[in-house]
């Protein structure tokens, strides 16, 4: 809880930090991105997964948008199978994260780069003999996340490495590649 508190703060803050500059005077202030992709899981193992995201946007100035990003992946470990038993395990994160990007141009081509801090919250389920023995688990941890890519009239592509931290020694770190588009924002 008190993670989440310090990601709230860090959006007010940064709201009201910019509060005296400038609108965007090029692109419309409001938008909201909406992103499909691949993730990469952290550790031996990891087979990949998918996530989905959806990132609500405010862009104070013509460089600068501060969001809060909502975030899923579905992600896979160590499938072996060998005749009629298996295992393996499979994690779902799901993120809530307030970000900033930084756009390095005001062009129609448009590469940024950009920072999230916030809570990501796992829960997986390991499987083994023949669904004999199932267990289940779940974590609340503080991380952030670096990204890198660009925008292109109402389209984004984008690589983020999520630092959502290690429990036991397990590791719920992911890479994502993500693909998507924007509603609002665009040019004025």
């Amino acid at each position: 809880m008190k993670s989440l508190k310090i990601a709230i703060l860090f959006v007010i803050v940064s709201f009201s930090a910019f509060k005296a500059n400038a609108q965007s005077e090029t692109f419309k202030p409001f938008k909201v991105d909406i992103a499909f992709g691949y993730a990469v899981p952290a550790g031996s193992g990891s087979k990949g997964g998918v996530l989905f995201a959806v990132e609500p946007k405010y862009a104070i100035n013509d460089q600068i948008t501060l969001g809060l990003r909502l975030e899923s992946a579905l992600t896979a470990y160590s499938f072996e199978s060998n005749g009629q038993s298996f295992t393996g395990d499979i994690k779902s994160t799901s993120s809530y994260l307030a970000t900033a990007d930084y756009m390095f141009n005001t062009k129609s081509v448009r590469p940024f780069a950009g920072l999230g801090l916030g809570i990501y919250s796992v829960a997986g389920v390991s499987i083994s003999d023949n669904s004999q023995n199932i267990a289940v688990g779940s974590t609340t941890k503080f991380g952030f996340a670096p990204r890198v890519g660009i925008e292109t009239g109402h389209f984004r592509t984008a690589i983020e490495y999520n630092f959502a931290g290690k429990d036991n020694g397990i590791k719920y770190n992911y890479l994502a590649f993500k693909v998507g588009f924007f509603l609002g924002g665009g040019k004025k």
